[in-house]
């Protein structure tokens, strides 16, 4: 079943709490052909995100997310590409920043459904503790953490 939402969760945004280092931090391995999600000095590793939602599809709610809640991306899209995706795959919105989801993986599938005039599709809502972890580098992981406690009350 899915849980209703959008990009702005305004309980979130109440409830965030600051982060605190890890000090045994492990940066997200990168292996060729790795899809990285970059959002200006912090790079994500989809691919593995990808493999956590497999591997342990409890920990992470699946939602419906409005299309019109997330604009069209300034990046490229391959529209030769859009036709073929499959919209009913979940796409990926990570909490960015509290209360503040962008998202991350799923841009065709997004304009796919824009084009055709779907205005739900299904998403996996993963919170700051969880994509986290997916960081490639210590340095991002550090500053990711000093961001994120910036934005909180």
């Amino acid at each position: 079943m899915l849980k209703k939402t959008s990009s702005f969760d305004p309980e979130r945004l109440q409830s965030a709490k600051k982060l605190k280092a890890d000090d045994n931090f492990t940066p997200c391995p990168i292996n060729d052909g790795d899809e990285l999600y970059p959002n200006g000095i912090f790079i994500f590793n989809i691919t593995k995100m990808l493999d956590f939602l497999i591997t342990t599809p409890n920990e992470v709610d699946c939602i419906e997310v409005k299309v019109a809640d997330f604009p069209k991306s300034f990046s490229s899209i391959d529209e030769s590409h859009v036709d073929s995706v499959d919209i009913s795959l979940p796409v990926i919105i990570a909490e960015i920043s509290p209360g503040h989801y962008n998202l991350i993986d799923g841009n065709h599938r997004m304009e796919k459904a824009r084009k055709m005039g779907i205005e739900k599709i299904p998403a996996y809502k993963i919170d700051v503790n969880q994509h986290i972890n997916f960081l490639t580098d210590d340095k991002s992981y550090r500053s990711y953490i000093d961001y994120w406690n910036g934005k909180c009350s």
